[in-house]
């Protein structure tokens, strides 16, 4: 196995100990890991979104309600969330809450706009209520551009667009964050409104803990411990793989570059894998599955399925250039970390241990 790259994350603690972060959608996949690594960091936690699904979800297993002060109300509910702002007066915000599911939006397109793109509104507004300093960090995803299905991996100036009803919610809510930064946060008044307002776009995440409908990791593991094969809709279709402690790290990272230099950085990053760990579905599959030691997969030939990207790249030379941001693992050593932690998984009372040992490993601490 090939050596980690050294993308030190031991700054961190400097940055986030004893501050105030209030967190949305922290009861998700990706918040959850967000949350555990902010209490590792010593910071003080306010969450806020909808309840978690399911017993199995990993904001439950890692006992999330003892990591922070749980608020379970919906981001559309404006009122509501300014006030919840405003009483825990943020050093910094991490929005994440989202509906994030491509399929499933087809099902709820208008609550999918309305989750996505007026929600971030909602908090933006909320930000604006408050009168001290604040780094705000709006995460979309790798899906806001307009996909050409070519090679050239997207950049962070490219077209924004969206075929499918999630994707074009978070393109929308992307133009959401650059109308507010520069209507009410301009970079040139920061000096009056202190707030600094960057949005961050992941590649596809896997990870420990994800056990949502219609994503390959949670598929694979289902289909693993059942005993069945893995069911695959669309084996040729290329995506940015990468550990979700990823983008995660690359969050907290680009949240201490705008407390540093909150002008500088207030704009739009790319966290994805590099370019050489884009990995076809089937190559994913068949990677977790030499890992895994046993399994196989058919192509699930269902008709009408709705569209999904064939051929998604992201370009991550302005978070590495600029940021002195890198990925940690490569897609050989995301895979092997995800499923190591599924595996551990069925010691429930291993998962708390196994969660931290992650993040520590990953030099999150």
């Amino acid at each position: 196995m090939e050596k980690l790259v050294e993308m030190d994350y031991r700054h961190l603690t400097h940055y986030y100990k004893n501050k105030r972060v209030f967190l949305t959608g922290h009861t998700g996949f990706k918040g959850s890991w967000l949350l555990y690594w902010l209490h590792l960091l010593g910071a003080q936690v306010k969450g806020y979104s909808l309840a978690p699904e399911n017993d199995s979800d990993l904001y439950p297993s890692i006992e999330g309600d003892s990591l922070c002060e749980s608020v379970i109300a919906d981001i559309r509910d404006k009122a509501r969330l300014e006030q919840e702002i405003v009483a825990f007066q943020p050093d910094f915000i991490f929005h994440l809450a989202a509906q994030p599911l491509v399929r499933l939006s087809y099902d709820i397109p208008s609550d999918t706009f309305a989750v996505n793109a007026i929600g971030t509104a909602y908090l933006l507004d909320a930000a604006r209520a408050l009168d001290k300093p604040c780094a705000v960090i709006c995460i979309t995803t790798d899906k806001v551009y307009e996909n050409m299905e070519w090679q050239y991996p997207y950049r962070e100036n490219d077209r924004l667009g969206g075929y499918d009803p999630y994707s074009a919610s978070k393109a929308c809510a992307e133009l959401v964050v650059s109308s507010y930064r520069n209507s009410f946060f301009n970079t040139k008044t920061y000096h009056i409104h202190r707030k600094a307002i960057a949005s961050a776009r992941a590649g596809n995440v896997i990870g420990g803990g994800d056990w949502a409908k219609d994503r390959i990791i949670p598929d694979i593991v289902r289909a693993l411990q059942a005993g069945e094969p893995v069911a695959v809709r669309n084996p040729a279709a290329i995506r940015p793989w990468q550990h979700v402690l990823e983008p995660v790290g690359g969050y907290l990272h680009l949240g201490t570059k705008l407390i540093d230099n909150p002008t500088e950085f207030s704009d739009s990053w790319n966290f994805g894998p590099q370019p050489e760990d884009n990995l076809t579905v089937e190559e994913l599959v068949n990677a977790a599955l030499k890992i895994w030691g046993h399994g196989n997969y058919n192509h699930s030939a269902v008709t009408g399925q709705p569209h999904e990207a064939g051929l998604l790249k992201l370009d991550i030379s302005k978070a590495t250039n600029i940021l002195g941001w890198k990925p940690r693992y490569n897609a050989a050593q995301a895979i092997e970390k995800t499923l190591a932690w599924y595996r551990n998984a069925r010691q429930t009372d291993a998962i708390i241990p196994f969660t931290s040992a992650q993040i520590t490993e990953f030099g999150g601490i």
